[in-house]
């Protein structure tokens, strides 16, 4: 786990930045108030630090329970925008129930008059699930009788305690039992008691990360007889009234979450790079020391759009199909298509789907775990952040004391793009391509301006392979010029235009280059750039950029050709190594291309004897789909030069998510 360390940037605040650039500021002494900006908290402590977040530090004080608001009684909640580890939930048995005898959130708020009465089905026992959203490191559970109040057969509450019980608890949540609605145990047993007698139960447990807990009430010796009267069961209630269930804990969660709420910029903005400043804390002896060492990371994730819902709502019409209605109307005049003992069907007046606003919303960035990075986000004028703070250490967390996001002035109200291969620019779909074979693209970039903004100079087109390129065309028509200046990298290039676009020279610009596409899908991403300013790049979107184009996007896909190898065209710079040092074929060059990886992934060379014995096996950093290479020197591990003979020299890939081999035979001759 990532370890962080105390960072600050300086010459970045507001007080130094150039007037193009500002920055839009969480927490600190000159930011937007934490306690006033979030949507959701999960075990966030907004006190103890002015200015700062950081985890709550969970003691027997008070109970994991109370720290959390806004529970759930469903399995799975209603509500709009739920998602799984943003909201804790109390259910009983499979789906849970909201209605009063079954809310099992009445168990759990710290108020112990509030309790399901024992159930009077004796064919079922009752059970019920919690879950904290987040694991915990949990050290004691336990449950009691509300403290006043009867029976129907005059037994005092208080004196009814459940005979006989089990429980059992998970650190995340499993398919196995998560997907079912039927009773099963989630994890290891903590109790499983047969005989009991006593009104407050405490089950002390070792220190342990705990998110799910499952109680269940199992037959006893204790409960009534049952009578079988004209094929139902019928009696007493079973003994046992719980008042409220406890879990506590010590330390910080192995997460928490703060979740920002929608933010409104004022204005739509382009975004620049992404910073905080945070510090490694420990709790020893009881007191917080600095712990730079200390096995914690945060995560931040930043979403922006332009207006300020990112999901669209639709409710059926008099025909059964979906139309796009308000968030007011789906939220307070529809009904849900089922509830309890009806179903409504596809008719008015009934919620239909909720979709994401993909044309106005970005969609989460990768979590960035270092400051200092560009965002890549689309221009807005709206933001939401959410940071989850990690800890791998019951002891020790991060405080974040600020965030802020570096944002400037739009170059053009919107400028949009377009890629096409050169010999089919009007696809019946998106972009098709053969997988590692040079194809020529058409790539027409278009804007639009108020009279304010400056516009750009200067184009920056990211196709994850080397480009050569072909032409650049400006104007209406369009006219071959020369570029004023061309960068070429490996994964991008940039290329300045001879000519500033703005609202009064707004011409339209086509780039034609060839490329290889390694990857099933990726999407030539790029910016407009103003060099004669300290302003921040512009997003180009894709769009309808030209007519002489169909496919509106910046999307490129691979033709459906069956099963690709992630690993091709292996090729060594020599048949033979022949480490002598004498600096001819003293290192081996190995080359190959990389194919269908959605990200960066650990590449492994190893070398085998022809009996199939491994003897060598070297590690290399990560690397991503394209053309790739690495040395080796012929030596093994621990740096011992193999002996002379023929090998099989093989490259691999090890991920979670694919892994691949491919061999060729290598001689070794001193």
């Amino acid at each position: 786990m990532r370890r962080v360390l105390a960072i600050l940037f300086p010459l970045l605040l507001p007080s130094a930045l150039s007037a193009q650039i500002s920055t839009w500021q969480l927490g600190g002494s000159d930011g937007l108030a934490w306690s006033a900006s979030d949507s959701v908290r999960i075990f966030i402590d907004l006190d103890s630090v002015p200015g700062a977040i950081q985890p709550i530090y969970l003691t027997s004080a008070q109970t994991v329970f109370s720290h959390l608001d806004n529970w759930s009684p469903w399995k799975f909640p209603r509500e709009i925008g739920y998602i799984d580890g943003q909201r804790p939930r109390a259910w009983k048995h499979g789906l849970g129930d909201s209605r009063t005898v079954h809310n099992a959130t009445y168990l759990i708020d710290g108020d112990s008059t509030t309790y399901n009465p024992p159930s009077s089905d004796l064919r079922n026992f009752d059970w019920f699930t919690f879950d904290v959203a987040v694991p915990v490191p949990a050290t004691r559970f336990g449950f009691f009788t509300p403290p006043r109040g009867f029976r129907s057969d005059g037994t005092p509450l208080a004196e009814d305690a459940v005979p006989a019980f089990e429980v059992s608890v998970a650190t995340e949540a499993d398919p196995a039992w998560h997907g079912h609605n039927s009773y099963a145990r989630i994890g290891p047993l903590i109790a499983d008691v047969a005989e009991n007698l006593s009104p407050t139960v405490r089950i002390d447990l070792p220190r342990q990360y705990v998110r799910f807990i499952r109680w269940r009430r199992n037959e006893s010796v204790l409960d009534p007889t049952l009578v079988v009267q004209e094929n139902s069961l019928s009696g007493q209630a079973r003994p046992g009234t719980i008042g409220d269930f406890e879990l506590y804990a010590r330390g910080v969660p192995q997460r928490v979450l703060y979740l920002s709420k929608i933010i409104d910029l004022g204005a739509e903005v382009n975004f620049g790079r992404l910073f905080w400043s945070a510090t490694s804390m420990r709790m020893a002896d009881g007191t917080l020391v600095p712990a730079p060492e200390a096995a914690v990371g945060l995560r931040v994730e930043v979403r922006t759009g332009r207006d300020q819902d990112p999901n669209i709502y639709r409710e059926f019409d008099d025909k059964g199909r979906e139309v796009e209605v308000s968030r007011q109307r789906y939220e307070f005049d529809l009904k849900e298509s089922q509830g309890y003992g009806y179903v409504a069907g596809e008719r008015p007046g009934v919620r239909a789907s909720v979709a994401y606003d993909e044309d106005n919303w970005t969609f989460w960035s990768p979590a960035f775990t270092a400051p200092g990075q560009p965002l890549n986000l689309h221009n807005g004028s709206y933001i939401q952040v959410k940071i989850t703070l990690d800890s791998a250490d019951f002891d020790a967390f991060t405080r974040l004391d600020s965030l802020w996001i570096e944002q400037a002035p739009l170059l053009a109200r919107q400028i949009v793009g377009e890629v096409a291969r050169l010999d089919d620019p009007q696809p019946s779909g998106f972009t098709e391509v053969a997988l590692g074979q040079a194809t020529s693209f058409s790539y027409d970039i278009r804007a639009d301006f108020a009279a304010s903004e400056s516009g750009f100079d200067a184009l920056r087109i990211r196709t994850g392979s080397r480009v050569h390129l072909q032409t650049l065309a400006m104007g209406d028509p369009l006219v071959p010029v020369e570029p004023r200046r061309v960068e070429i990298n490996d994964d991008e290039f940039l290329i300045e235009l001879p000519e500033r676009v703005h609202a009064a020279n707004n011409v339209p610009i086509r780039i034609e280059f060839t490329t290889d596409v390694f990857v099933f899908a990726t999407t030539f991403e790029g910016e407009a750039i103003d060099t004669t300013t300290e302003r921040l790049p512009q997003p180009i979107r894709g769009g309808d950029a030209t007519a002489a184009v169909s496919t509106n996007s910046l999307r490129v896909l691979s033709a459906k050709t069956g099963f690709v190898n992630a690993i091709q065209n292996l090729r060594f710079s020599t048949p033979v190594l022949t480490p002598n040092g004498d600096r001819v074929n003293d290192l081996l060059q190995v080359s190959y291309s990389l194919f269908r990886l959605p990200a960066s992934v650990p590449v492994e060379l190893r070398a085998y004897s022809l009996d199939g014995r491994q003897v060598a096996r070297l590690s290399f950093a990560p690397q991503a789909a394209g053309p790739q290479h690495l040395r080796w020197d012929g030596r093994d591990a621990q740096g011992q030069l193999l002996p002379p003979g023929l090998y099989l020299l093989e490259v691999a890939l090890q991920s979670d998510e694919i892994s691949d081999r491919l061999l060729r035979p290598l001689g070794i001759a001193y």
